[in-house]
């Protein structure tokens, strides 16, 4: 018979955390309690670089290694290289295959570092965590948690401070030297020594084969020339501190105000193997920020994996389970949705009973049923037309300070902002940056799908820091459902920034937190889709004609047209130039020689060339 112990030890969660980065991967088994059951040691794997056959099979190697196990209660992994939601999804995709049925919870090799000291740690305040080993970055968290990071761009964009930076400006300041003195320094000396090399020629076909840990690996015979009071290695190593000193401090400065409490927490190879070095980094770190801490990270990492999986998969466990009903969805967006009813059904989501047998109607009757159904659209749209005004005046407010208008979506929404925002400059003779559209997913999301994007609202909210949004500005939120993290977390941010926040969506039931809701929404109510949940169809032909509505008339509050002709087009085609011809006829009361008279006079500027013409 078991003992009650050993009953409590079988009952108590067990977490595998793996921690992936570019030199090794460590994983660890333990016990919710901390109890260490299993440590494992595998090879390199930085996102970036496996594709996801690769990926599945490195996580099979290390789910034989520990095949005696219990069972999993959860999984942990950051891995160097995950930026993106869709990078996560790729993580806990290749994660399923390997430990099926087990929640995963997948994230960077920063944030669980930064975790890893939580758990020595639970003092709220700012940290930094500064990496240094064959690559660098400098990633912090403040109370509230929002997030910064300066750095982790890889060896050719970034790595400053870096194994790597440092052993390449010593290969660098060592051949300079040899030109100048016509021999080698005491450093090129060690390096030709530590490469079995004869000459410093042979560094020429060294280095175009070595790879990024080769280079790492230089800094080392760096740091013994340092030790041996070398000047060149000496004056390397203290820009290398300075730069990782700089880039802490940055980082801080966006996290928390000047004379703030702030815990800069190092790790990495290059920090904690060489003491000196650290204390160089952090003598220059408190020279500027003196109400600060500065520590070596004091557990592996990869604990950092297990705290993050063992505090968020509760969670994750239970939304699972939700998410088995459709009307109880949670919105999953790190905190900063303001919706304070998270499993409310949206009318986009909804079964129309006009279009329950759309399968068996004849082309003829689904067309009309299609048709019948947009009719809807406008009579919805008037309903909200006194919120469509208000918004339109915040607009014109926005371009007469010179504040831009920018539309976030996913999805239809997203690819319906771009197009409106693209048809500006041709139209109304706007700069780019004047109305521009901000898709989940990027670039590629414009012509295909990019799994996960439109879930995670932390980019939502960077790609609002990344425009320096500001008080001038208007930010149009496209989410049919209302409901879209990514949309949210642009919200949030641009509304912490001061600027004005609309939301449209066709959910007219939200509930919004105290202080949480936009400064406007627009919502009509268009109804349930002829094709369930296809927000392409009535939600995005009644987003179309909004923002149609929306740029129109402001570019008309702000004289960018006459009558109801284009006064600012910018005639960059014969169609165009030939409309602008006809423009000016019309206004100028000329004929059609005069009116293209003046136009390639005035370089095809409708209004100059009305002026011209009296």
């Amino acid at each position: 018979m078991p003992s009650k112990k050993n009953s409590v030890a079988q009952q108590t969660p067990l977490f595998l955390g793996l921690e992936c980065g570019g030199t090794k991967s460590v994983a660890v088994a333990a016990r919710s309690d901390g109890r260490k059951l299993f440590q494992f040691t595998a090879g390199p794997a930085n996102l970036r670089l496996l594709n996801d056959d690769q990926l599945t099979r490195h996580f099979a190697d290390i789910r034989r290694a520990h095949n005696g196990l219990p069972e999993l209660s959860g999984l942990g992994i950051g891995m160097a290289g995950a930026r993106t939601e869709e990078d996560r999804n790729r993580i806990r995709s290749a994660a399923a295959k390997a430990w099926p049925n087990v929640p995963c919870y997948a994230t960077n090799d920063l944030e669980t570092a930064l975790a890893a000291a939580d758990t020595a740690n639970k003092k709220k305040s700012t940290r930094v965590l500064i990496v240094s080993g064959t690559g660098s970055c400098c990633f912090g968290k403040n109370s509230e948690g929002r997030r910064a990071k300066i750095g982790g761009w890889g060896h050719i964009l970034g790595d400053k401070g870096s194994g790597y930076e440092i052993g390449l400006r010593g290969l660098k300041a060592v051949v300079y030297y040899f030109d100048r003195d016509g021999k080698l320094p005491f450093l090129g000396q060690r390096i030709l020594r530590s490469l079995h090399l004869n000459h410093p020629n042979d560094l020429i076909g060294w280095v175009l084969n070595a790879s990024k840990s080769d280079v790492a690996g230089l800094a080392m015979e760096v740091f013994h020339a340092w030790n041996k009071k070398d000047k060149i290695a000496a004056d390397l190593l203290t820009a290398a501190a300075e730069s990782l000193a700089q880039d802490a401090v940055d980082c801080a400065r966006q996290l928390s105000a000047p004379k703030g409490f702030v815990e800069f927490i190092s790790n990495g190879s290059v920090l904690l193997q060489q003491p000196k070095f650290a204390a160089l980094v952090r003598r220059k770190i408190l020279g500027q920020w003196p109400n600060a801490t500065v520590t070596p990270l004091k557990r592996e990492s990869v604990w950092g994996a297990i705290e993050l999986a063992r505090t968020h998969l509760p969670v994750a466990r239970k939304n699972f389970a939700e998410k088995k009903s459709p009307l109880l969805a949670p919105i999953k967006n790190n905190g900063l949705s303001p919706l304070e009813t998270a499993f409310a059904l949206s009318p986009t989501e909804g079964r129309n009973p006009l279009s329950l047998n759309l399968d068996q109607l004849s082309l003829s009757e689904a067309v009309a049923l299609m048709l019948k159904e947009d009719e809807k659209i406008p009579a919805a749209i008037l309903e909200e037309s006194g919120k469509i005004e208000e918004a339109i005046k915040f607009i014109v407010r926005a371009f007469k300070k010179n504040g831009r208008l920018f539309y976030v979506g996913a999805g239809t929404s997203g690819r319906l902002g771009i197009l409106d925002a693209s048809e500006c400059p041709p139209t109304f003779r706007t700069l780019p940056e004047m109305v521009q559209g901000i898709i989940a997913g990027g670039r590629r999301a414009i012509w295909s799908a990019v799994e996960g994007a439109e879930d995670d609202a932390t980019t939502g909210e960077e790609a609002m820091r990344q425009n320096e949004i500001s008080q001038r500005d208007v930010v149009v939120g496209i989410a049919a459902s209302g409901r879209t993290p990514f949309v949210w977390g642009a919200l949030h941010e641009a509304k912490r920034r001061g600027a004005k926040t609309v939301l449209l969506c066709f959910n007219p039931h939200l509930n919004f937190l105290k202080g949480k809701r936009p400064n406007l929404i627009i919502a009509p109510s268009v109804g349930p889709e002829i094709l369930t949940g296809s927000t392409r169809l009535k939600a995005g032909t009644a987003t179309k004609m909004i923002l149609n509505i929306l740029t129109t008339l402001a570019m008309v509050r702000i004289g960018k047209v006459k009558s109801n002709l284009m006064i600012d087009l910018n005639p960059s085609n014969v169609k165009l130039r030939d409309r602008a011809v006809r423009i000016v006829q019309e206004l100028a009361s000329v004929d059609a020689a005069a009116a293209q008279a003046a136009l390639e006079k005035s370089r095809w500027n409708v209004k100059d060339a009305c002026q011209m013409l009296g």
